[in-house]
């Protein structure tokens, strides 16, 4: 099957960062199916990855890719959710070979059905964000479904991006919060409005001022997503006592001593820990994926696909590595076809 992978961690301009091999097809076992590859989107980690873990010498090239889109193809001896010509979209396992294949294996509890109304490349846009912004909406902030007014809002740091477009979304139509997204260019700040933001300030300016200007000088609710070391004054001084401070990125340093003053509770996200760990609620993310597909197919919610390159391949891989370590990618990039 076609592959693409790498043997050394090296700059996205190196043409060995990432190249195209012929690897053995894969055999389904326990849970797993064995889908065929129809499309498949970059994420920040795929970067960071990339640069931090490089297999040892004489092992087979590292395979990248967390979101994929396409067709199970066979299925392990254990799988019941799924069969084999049923289109499914889902963001795989860090633990695992990555999506960047003809084929692909993947535990079924963490698989959702395609939603019927898109395409692969734009199905392939969502499952990492989607999961990881409804885990921070519903598990790590805590916030109850449902669109009763809420009376608290929601900052989201760095709308635009893929989780931020996710989460704006399914804040705005599974909850009643007030959702106010940042972002910096004319661009994003469309983009923020258009998947239902309520406000949207611009993170290039004191964030305090910004909110002051909205009329909401305390938020109960901040999702970080982005920069969050350089935002992190501004987070301490306008989240409101109780509040509650949720995060994805790496900061080099996290000190959260400021934050004992007004009780506010600090929560990590990460959309790998159900997998890698294999927890006994490792199913929730096949579940969260089945409410997502019907959303997008009930029309409450849209692709973020951006960007859409083709076929898969090295070359291609390449420069969607390079468009998200550049910081300036709105929405997802996908690739599709081989």
């Amino acid at each position: 099957m076609k592959a693409v992978g790498y043997h050394k961690s090296l700059p996205v301009t190196d043409k060995d960062s990432l190249v195209d091999f012929t690897g053995d097809k894969p055999v389904p076992a326990g849970r797993d199916l064995r889908v065929a590859v129809k499309a498949v989107s970059v994420n920040p980690v795929d970067t960071k990855v990339r640069m931090r873990a490089q297999p040892r010498a004489g092992e087979s090239p590292k395979v990248l890719g967390y979101d994929a889109a396409g067709v199970v193809d066979a299925v392990g001896p254990e799988a019941t959710l799924f069969k084999p010509g049923d289109e499914v979209f889902y963001a795989g396992s860090i633990v695992r070979p990555g999506t960047n294949a003809e084929f692909h294996l993947v535990d079924e509890r963490i698989v959702g059905p395609k939603p019927k109304s898109l395409s692969f490349a734009q199905a392939a846009a969502m499952p990492l964000t989607s999961i990881t912004a409804w885990e921070m909406l519903f598990d790590r902030l805590a916030v109850a479904p449902g669109n009763t007014p809420d009376g608290r809002a929601l900052l989201i740091t760095g709308g635009a991006g893929g989780v931020g477009s996710m989460l704006i979304q399914l804040a705005r139509r599974c909850t009643g919060l007030t959702v106010i997204a940042t972002a910096s260019r004319p661009q994003t700040r469309d983009w923020c409005l258009k998947l239902g933001a309520h406000h949207v300030i611009d993170h290039s300016k004191p964030i305090p001022g910004e909110l002051k200007s909205i009329g909401h000088e305390r938020v109960a609710l901040i999702a970080g997503l982005t920069n969050t070391q350089d935002h992190l004054p501004a987070i301490i001084e306008v989240i409101a006592p109780q509040g509650r401070f949720a995060l994805i990125d790496d900061p080099k340093v996290l000190d959260i001593n400021p934050f004992k003053g007004k009780s506010v509770s600090v929560h990590w996200e990460s959309m790998f820990t159900r997998s890698s760990f294999k927890t006994p609620d490792m199913i929730a993310q096949h579940r969260l994926l089945n409410e997502v597909s019907a959303m997008v197919d009930d029309g409450l919610i849209v692709t973020t696909m951006a960007m859409e390159l083709s076929p898969i391949n090295a070359v291609n891989l390449r420069e969607a590595h390079g468009l998200i370590e550049s910081g300036r990618t709105i929405g997802k990039v996908v690739l599709a076809g081989w």
